[in-house]
């Protein structure tokens, strides 16, 4: 059993580097271009500060991240009116077998009339909800490609 543990002896630890970087270098900056190379590493999304410079360094293709915080926002709120307008679907659905299911064919037409005046009132709201969207699209996303 001895002879076993002398055998593993320095095995512990993450193995080694192919290539380790060893090489050091320091530069100095002024504080407008420190500011701008904080600007351009924070816009680039990279978590890691040396590796970014040597992208810049070496030419390396460096992708850089505009999160615009007025799109996030209308995204957000966009996304909520579309689970509120899906769940008025189902509610619209309830309510008309509901009617006719406890009413009189006469109340519940009654009824549907009413509701169908609402309904029209929401396709109205929705066309123009659809237009402020395209025309926030045509504003903000004109020069931007989604890949």
């Amino acid at each position: 059993m001895k002879e076993e543990n002398k055998r593993r002896g320095g095995k512990g630890g993450r193995n080694p580097k192919i290539d380790p970087s060893i090489h050091r270098h320091v530069f100095r900056l002024t504080e407008k271009e420190n500011a701008k190379l904080l600007s351009l590493y924070e816009s680039s999304g990279m978590h890691n500060k040396a590796k970014f410079i040597i992208s810049l360094l070496f030419g390396k293709e460096v992708k850089t991240v505009r999160i615009d915080k007025g799109t996030v926002d209308f995204y957000m709120r966009l996304t909520t009116l579309h689970s509120q307008f899906r769940s008025v679907g189902v509610n619209y659905n309830q309510v008309v077998k509901l009617l006719y299911r406890n009413f009189s064919e006469k109340k519940a037409a009654a009824y549907l009339y009413k509701l169908e005046k609402q309904t029209a009132e929401f396709a109205a709201l929705c066309q123009k909800i659809i237009l402020i969207v395209q025309e926030f699209e045509e504003k903000h996303f004109k020069n931007d490609k989604l890949i």
